[in-house]
C-alpha cells in the first residue's frame, strides 16, 4: 500500500478526499503542512501552502470556474483546481498523479482489499493463478505482484500463450539448441531462462496444448527446463504467475486442461471481478487513461464533465477496461468542446445503465406500481440503496454504513435488484 501525506488544511476543505484515497489503495497520514518530512515523501497541500511544497507534491485549489490541471514542471509541484461539481473526478485524478507506476488504478473498496491480499501474496514465491474476464487487468496485477516481491530487481517477462505459434511453443518457452530443428540456425535460451531470477507471466494459460502442459508441469515441479534438442536439463529459478479468462476448473472438467497442472498453478488464486462490479474503479481507471491520452505537458488535459462521468459509471462495460479505453480515446479525439460531454461518449452494445439504476427507473411503470403497503415499503428500501450507492460513488462498504446495514445485507439487496432487472 502506498503512503501519502495530506495536510490538515486539505482535510478541512475537502473532507471526502481522505476516504477516496483510502479506497484507492493509499495509506493516508494527516500532517501539518510545515511539519518535517522525509526526502521522498509526497504530500497533498492547499495552493496557499505552496511555501511548504516540493516538486513531488500536489497542490489543490477550490474554484468556481472550469477545472484545470497544471503538471509539475520547473521545480514546481502539480496543481489541480476544481469546484464542487467536478470533485469526484478531481479526487481520482489526484490519486492517479501520486500513484506509483507499478500499482494498478483502483478506487473501489473491494479492489483495495484484493490489492492488500495480493501484496501479502507477492512477498512469497508461491505460484499465483489470476482469473478474470478479458480487460479486467490481469497483467497489471501480475506486474504489481512482481513489483512487490523480492524479485523486483530482476526481469518480468510477459507471455501471451494464445499468441505463440503452436509449432514453436516449446522452443520459445524452454529454448532450443542450434540445429535442433529446421530453421534453428542459432541457439535460444527461451523465455523461462530469460526470466531466471524474476517473474514469468503466462497469460491465457488455457491455450497451451495438453502435451506442452505436461512439460510445463515438470518445469514447475523440478525447477528445470529441457531445451529442444538438449540432453540435459537446465536449472531455472522463476516465479510463475499464470492467468486465464476462462474458468480453469471448468476447463479441467471438460478435459482441456491437466488437473495436476491446475493444482500446481492454483496455489494462490486471485480473481478479478468485471468492471461492472467495481464502480469505484471506473472513475480511477478513467483518470489514469485520460492522463496517458492527454498532452498534460502542453496544459491540454481533457476533463470529463460531471454528467459525462455519471454516464461512464452507469455503463455495464461488457468489454471492461479495454472498452472504457476505446470510449475515452474516441471522446478525446472527437469531442466538440474543451471538455468531454455525455454526447462525446459513444457507448454501444450492452445497456448503458447499471442494474442498480435500472430497477427503479421511471420508464418502467409496471415494476414501479406497488399494489400494497408492503410493496411500497420494499421499493422504498431499494430506492434507499440506489441513492446510497450513488452518494458514495458505488462504494459498497460506505453505502452499507450510510444505510446502517451490513455489507452482506447490501449484497442481498443488490441481488434483488438484479432479479427485478432481469
Amino acid at each position: 500500500m502506498s503512503s501519502l501525506d495530506v495536510s490538515r488544511g486539505v482535510c478541512a476543505l475537502v473532507p471526502g478526499l481522505q476516504h477516496w484515497l483510502e479506497n484507492a489503495f493509499y495509506s493516508v497520514r494527516i500532517v501539518d503542512a510545515q511539519s518535517p518530512r522525509e526526502r521522498n515523501d509526497r504530500r497533498i497541500l492547499l495552493a496557499t501552502e505552496i511555501g511548504h511544497a516540493t516538486h513531488r507534491d500536489i497542490l489543490i485549489n477550490m474554484v468556481d470556474g472550469a477545472p484545470s490541471l497544471v503538471p509539475a514542471a520547473n521545480g514546481l509541484p502539480a496543481r489541480v483546481a476544481f469546484g464542487l461539481e467536478d470533485m469526484g473526478f478531481a479526487f481520482a485524478l489526484i490519486a492517479e498523479l501520486a500513484r506509483p507506476a507499478a500499482v494498478p488504478a483502483v478506487g473501489d473498496n473491494a479492489s483495495t482489499r484484493l490489492m492488500t491480499l495480493a501484496g501479502r501474496v507477492a512477498r512469497s514465491d508461491a505460484t499465483v493463478l489470476i482469473q478474470g474476464d478479458t480487460g479486467t487487468g490481469k497483467e497489471g496485477m501480475a506486474r504489481f505482484l512482481h513489483a512487490q516481491s523480492g524479485r523486483v530487481t530482476r526481469d518480468f517477462i510477459a507471455v501471451n500463450c494464445a499468441a505463440l505459434p503452436e509449432t514453436m511453443m516449446e522452443a520459445m518457452l524452454f529454448g532450443h539448441k542450434k540445429g535442433s530443428f529446421t530453421g534453428a540456425a542459432n541457439a535460444s535460451e527461451g523465455l523461462f531462462l530469460a526470466a531466471d531470477g524474476g517473474t514469468l507471466f503466462l497469460d491465457e494459460i488455457a491455450e497451451l496444448p495438453l502435451a506442452l502442459q505436461a512439460k510445463l508441469l515438470r518445469a514447475l515441479q523440478e525447477g528445470e527446463v529441457l531445451p529442444v534438442g538438449a540432453t540435459h536439463p537446465v536449472p531455472v529459478n522463476v516465479r510463475i504467475v499464470a492467468a486465464c479468462n476462462r474458468n480453469l476448473a471448468a476447463e479441467v472438467a471438460a478435459g482441456r486442461f491437466r488437473e495436476d497442472l491446475y493444482w500446481r498453478l492454483n496455489v494462490m488464486p486471485l480473481e478479478l471481478r468485471p468492471l461492472a462490479e467495481r464502480p469505484g474503479d471506473v472513475t480511477a481507471i478513467a483518470a489514469a487513461m485520460l492522463l496517458r491520452m492527454s498532452d498534460v505537458a502542453k496544459d491540454a488535459f481533457v476533463w470529463p464533465t460531471a454528467a459525462a462521468l455519471e454516464k461512464l459509471t452507469a455503463h455495464v462495460w461488457p468489454g471492461n477496461a479495454r472498452e472504457l479505453g476505446n470510449v475515452l480515446q474516441r471522446a478525446v479525439v472527437l469531442r466538440d468542446g474543451d471538455r468531454i460531454e455525455p454526447a462525446d461518449l459513444h457507448i454501444t452494445g450492452a445497456p448503458q445503465l447499471r442494474i442498480v439504476e435500472q430497477v427503479l427507473a421511471p420508464a418502467d411503470p409496471i415494476r414501479l406500481s406497488p399494489t400494497s403497503l408492503r410493496d411500497v415499503a420494499h421499493h422504498s428500501k431499494l430506492e434507499a440503496v440506489r441513492v446510497a450507492l450513488r452518494e458514495t460513488d458505488g462504494h459498497r462498504a460506505a453505502a452499507a454504513a450510510k444505510l446502517g446495514i451490513s455489507e452482506r445485507t447490501l449484497r442481498y439487496r443488490l441481488a434483488e435488484m438484479r432479479e427485478l432487472a432481469a
